[in-house]
């Protein structure tokens, strides 16, 4: 199970480090660019916890600080998203099971500004003052809007992959089924799941007045 998280995490945090900086650095979006690869250190601290979280946070945090075009001091970004990974983790239900949606979206907000912060801190401690010329509360924002509108689509499918590779009941358990839903499944359903439940309740309504009909019509001979 150790071998099936550390070849999972690694796979992820490398694809999401390939897309950040070939795709989404390239956006020249304004502000911030969108933080993949913190987006996956989230998602996989939420299911391994605070501890699984700080050493996948600094171990994705040490690859983006070696990949190019790195332009700071090797060991910043480890730094920051190994704090950021352990208190996600924190943040972790004690069976696993996220009953809301809002829990993940507010750790995604908190994790963007949290290691902007940290990030622009310590850049203040060795001297690097870009921060200040790009402006933080410019960043804060970008950060946690484009962050926000990346986590419905990357976030859930992260947590379905790491508990899946965990063989974790809760990765097979879906709504109607006879077991408690989770708040993955209805994302990554986009809905379906209610709309089936509703069919479900139809056909079960229909079959009830089927046999009431056929209940009076044998009363009635």
């Amino acid at each position: 199970m150790r071998f099936n998280r550390l070849l999972l995490s690694t796979t992820l945090v490398i694809v999401a480090l390939v897309v950040q900086v070939c795709v989404l650095a390239r956006l020249q979006l304004p502000g911030a660019v969108p933080d993949l690869v913190l987006l996956t250190v989230v998602g996989l601290a939420l299911v391994y916890g605070h501890v699984g979280g700080a050493f996948i946070g600094f171990g994705a945090g040490l690859l983006a600080d070696l990949a190019p075009p790195a332009d700071h001091a090797a060991g910043r970004y480890a730094l920051v998203l190994c704090v950021v990974g352990y208190l996600v983790g924190l943040a972790k239900p004690d069976n696993g099971q996220l009953r809301s949606a809002f829990g993940p979206m507010v750790a995604v907000v908190a994790a963007a500004i949290g290691s902007t912060l940290l990030y622009a801190g310590v850049g203040a401690l060795v001297g690097d003052t870009s921060a200040r010329h790009v402006g933080i509360a410019s960043l804060l924002f970008t950060a946690a809007l484009y962050d926000l509108l990346l986590a419905p689509f990357t976030v859930p499918f992260i947590i379905a992959l790491a508990r899946r590779a965990d063989n974790d009941p809760l990765a097979d358990s879906s709504p109607g089924a006879g077991k408690t839903s989770d708040v993955t499944a209805g994302w990554l359903s986009s809905g379906t799941g209610l709309r089936i439940g509703n069919q479900r309740g139809g056909l079960r309504l229909k079959s009830a007045r089927a046999r009431a009909g056929r209940i009076k019509g044998v009363k009635r001979l």
